[in-house]
């Protein structure tokens, strides 16, 4: 069973955490919304909450296949945290899936793991991709190797579509 962790923090997307999270458990994955351990649980843009089902400081990138950073303004929050960026730049070292959609973009930089990579995201933080050293295109999905971006939640079966067969 492939165990996936889904970032949280406040001011997430509605659709870049829900979509993933359901999508992922009918696949019949184990899947974990990872908080900063800020609270016990996280609000969206909306106001939808949703509980931290584990820490980042208690997640083992060892125990995970695959980590989705959905948009919203929580990746400028999830950023600020030098666990989150860590377990992220090691999931993408040890080859694992790192998908991020929307303003997720944010985290990825943070991680330092841009450089070279062909990456899209939400139009509004192109430059900050590009100044992490990715180059950006305007495409629904892009895969550089184990790193999958999308633009914006009318792209989540393309992105969704991408995660399952990555996780294959």
């Amino acid at each position: 069973m492939k165990r996936i962790a889904v970032l949280v923090e406040d001011m997430y997307q509605e659709l870049e955490v829900w979509y993933p999270y359901l999508r992922l458990k009918e696949e019949g994955c184990d899947v974990l919304a990872v908080g900063t351990d800020r609270s016990k649980s996280y609000k969206s843009k909306l106001g939808y909450e949703i509980p931290q089902e584990l820490g980042v400081k208690d997640a083992a990138q060892k125990d995970f296949d695959a980590v989705i950073i959905p948009g919203g303004y929580a990746p400028d929050i999830l950023r600020r945290y030098p666990e989150v960026n860590s377990f992220v730049r090691t999931m993408f070292a040890r080859g694992k899936v790192v998908a991020s959609i929307c303003h997720g973009g944010w985290v990825l930089a943070s991680a330092g793991i841009l450089k070279g990579r062909t990456v899209t995201s939400f139009f509004a933080i192109k430059d900050d991709m590009v100044n992490a050293g990715a180059e950006f295109v305007d495409q629904e999905v892009v895969v550089d190797g184990n790193l999958i971006t999308s633009r914006k939640p009318e792209d989540l079966p393309a992105f969704m579509k991408a995660v399952l067969k990555a996780l294959k």
